[in-house]
Parts: structure tokens; sequence; C-alpha cells
């Protein structure tokens, strides 16, 4: 009975492994192939065309998956090309730029999510007056932290700004087993800012 037992809790053990190393192995590969596209440009053609339509529109006409814009908080060695899109697909391969929001460096704020065991996993080290920089469409700003907040997971936190914002979200406590119950809300202005 305790072998039996045994090779079944293995056999269990050994699936979950499988199932967690296929799942971060199928966010690697998208995430190589987004920085292969941002590389070769076609991200740039993409965005420049996006941002001439979200200035005349207000809103991104990007497809979901899209690499959107080029993300480096130096501080925490985060180096990532972001993603259109905030469900499961684009967060498990990049970070991901929440649709309907500003793209950095555009008037309104841009929201950029991801998650606290992946790609902002240090994220908890970073603190008011630290860079971030980011680029889109030729475009490269830099951009100062101003603040950071952590909130209840579903309290309203993300505000329309009408100067360029970079607000930067992932789930709280970074080190927490199972659905955090919090989220850590990082807002960012570019450098020169009088705020």
């Amino acid at each position: 009975m305790r072998r039996t037992l045994g090779v079944a809790l293995t056999a269990v053990g050994m699936f979950a492994l499988t199932v967690a190393a296929t799942r971060y192995t199928q966010g690697a590969l998208v995430a190589d192939s987004a920085r292969r596209s941002w590389d070769e440009r076609t991200a740039h053609a993409a965005v420049a065309s996006a941002r001439a339509y979200v200035s005349d529109h207000g809103r991104s006409p990007v497809s979901l998956g899209a690499p959107v814009a080029h993300l480096v908080i130096p501080k925490i060695g985060l180096d990532e090309i972001v993603l259109e899109g905030i469900d499961s697909e684009e967060l498990n391969a990049a970070p991901g730029h929440l649709p309907g929001t500003a793209l950095p460096g555009q008037r309104g704020n841009a929201v950029i999510s991801a998650h606290r065991d992946r790609h902002f996993r240090h994220f908890d080290q970073l603190g008011v007056g630290d860079t971030v920089t980011t680029e889109w469409g030729g475009q490269s700003d830099r951009w100062v932290v101003i603040s950071t907040r952590v909130v209840e997971a579903d309290a309203p936190a993300l505000v329309r700004t009408s100067d360029p914002t970079l607000t930067l979200t992932t789930c709280w406590p970074i080190r927490y087993v199972g659905t955090a119950p919090q989220r850590l809300i990082v807002t960012a202005k570019p450098v020169g800012s009088k705020e």
C-alpha cells in the first residue's frame, strides 16, 4: 500500500512539474519570437502605424500578442519586449500592455502589467527616484518612479491622466504562494516632468 501510494504521488509530482516546465517553455518561445520581431523592425513599423492611429482615434488597434514596446528597468535587470494584451498567453511570455491605454510616451496613462513570479519578480526592489526606459515607434522615453503603492486586488487603482504617465502593475506580495490578495502599483513620469 505504501509503495503504491509513493508511486502515485511521484507520478502526480512529475506530471505537475512537466506541466509547469511546458508552460514556462511556451512563454520563453513566444518572448524570443517577440524579441526577434522587434529586432527585425517589423514591430517598429506596426507601432509607428499604431501611433498615428492612436493619435487620431485615442485607442490602440494593435492585435493581441503583438510586440508594442521595449521596457528596460536597470535597477532590477529587466530588459523585455512588451506584448499587447494582459491575458494569460501574453503575460506568460512577457509584460503586457493594457489595451485601450496610451502607449508609453503618449499623452495619457500607459499601463503595463506582468506576473510577479516571472518578469516582475524583483519589482519589490523599485522605489521612488528609480528610472525606467521605454521605446516604441522609434521614440525612446526615460521615466522616473514617483510613487509605489499597494492596493487590494479588487480596488480601483488605475486612473486616466491627460499627461504622459507610465503605470506598472503586478500582484502583491511578490513572494506569496497562491493567488495574491493585493496589487503593487508603480507610477512613473517622464524625466523632466514637474511632478
